[in-house]
């Protein structure tokens, strides 16, 4: 892990936010366009469209910083001192200047005894877990309260910008969303940063420092933020606008109802008038329609136009009742807390196996 790379870690974060925020996030947006593919599959698409972007910045931002000091001596994170002094050993006749022919033969050797001095020191070496190259420089230890302004500064920056980038009711999900993971993520930190130990499970990144752990999880919050954001939009649905439409339909629908209504009430009175309707009578005036000939206007002809009115009114409106009602669902606020919920039951699972 070179000095340059540690150095510009704060410049790295910000630069990958103005990546995703100014590049990733229209493009996942042309993706999510209505109409460019199918729903199910343009979600399929955007995210693994963010995976793999996410995966590869990080992968080269990884490949940059360098081997760690597990990697360079070839062992795990649990590996113990005697393994650790034979791989040391092992490494050293393979990079010996004596028999490494390379231009940084020397730079290679002394790579590796430096790995061998941290590890083989257990306070080098855990302060090494912890805080990487830069913590060996500074002789840092953990400190509670300092741990808790860092932590605090990182996660109300981040949160800052989360909460400006949601603003909008189109966004509220993606806020919800989004602010699940921060929450998640800073659990996350907490329980590795201050454990005494070593918390992360031997297979897990065997040969990662929870440094890096930590580093791997800034890096990808960018991306997680900014799919939020994208389907968030995406799948959002104006409830608001949804239930005037669903108003709407039943005024038509009352509309229709007193118009038959009243052709029905004046059918009625035009009979009694014309003296046309008598005891159990059936018989029905006469009305011209379209300037055709007579057609017979019958209360129950009305009735039979009421009822197919009100049959594709009917229809109209179950349709915009059941559209509410599965929108009402998909946007439920609560979806979040419960995977906060299960994201803590696992994070808590992983570190107590």
């Amino acid at each position: 892990m070179s000095d340059t790379q540690d150095a510009s870690d704060d410049l790295s974060g910000l630069g990958g936010f103005f990546f995703y925020v100014f590049i990733i996030h229209p493009c996942t947006a042309w993706i999510l366009r209505p109409g460019r593919f199918e729903r199910k599959k343009s979600i399929m698409y955007a995210i693994a469209f963010l995976a793999a972007v996410a995966a590869i910045k990080s992968g080269v931002e990884m490949q940059a910083r360098g081997p760690n000091h597990y990697q360079k001596l070839g062992v795990s994170r649990a590996s113990n001192p005697l393994a650790i002094k034979r791989a040391y050993k092992k490494k050293s006749l393979e990079l010996h200047p004596d028999k490494n022919k390379a231009e940084d033969a020397s730079d290679q050797f002394d790579a590796i005894k430096q790995a061998y001095d941290v590890l083989m020191d257990m306070e080098l070496r855990e302060v090494y877990n912890k805080f990487g190259d830069e913590g060996i420089k500074n002789n840092k230890r953990y400190n509670e309260n300092q741990f808790l302004v860092e932590v605090g500064i990182f996660y109300v920056t981040w949160g800052l910008m989360a909460f400006m980038l949601t603003l909008g009711k189109k966004s509220g999900e993606a806020r919800n969303w989004t602010f699940t993971g921060l929450v998640v993520m800073l659990v996350l930190e907490i329980a590795i940063i201050s454990s005494s130990g070593n918390p992360l499970p031997s297979w897990l990144f065997p040969t990662w420092t929870e440094y890096e752990i930590v580093w791997l999880l800034h890096s990808l919050f960018p991306a997680f933020m900014n799919g939020c954001r994208s389907l968030g939009a995406f799948l959002y649905v104006d409830l608001d606008a949804q239930s005037r439409q669903l108003l709407l339909a039943l005024q038509e629908q009352g509309k229709d109802v007193l118009l038959v209504l009243r052709d029905v009430q004046i059918s009625i009175q035009s009979m009694h008038a014309g003296g046309t309707i008598a005891a159990g009578s059936t018989t029905a005036t006469a009305v011209p329609v379209g300037g055709g000939p007579m057609a017979r206007a019958t209360p129950t002809g009305k009735l039979k136009e009421l009822q197919d009115r009100l049959q594709t009114s009917n229809t109209n409106v179950a349709q915009a009742v059941k559209q509410l009602k599965n929108d009402g669902n998909k946007g439920s606020s609560s979806m979040g807390f419960y995977l906060m919920i299960i994201g803590y039951i696992v994070i808590s699972y992983m570190f107590s196996s």
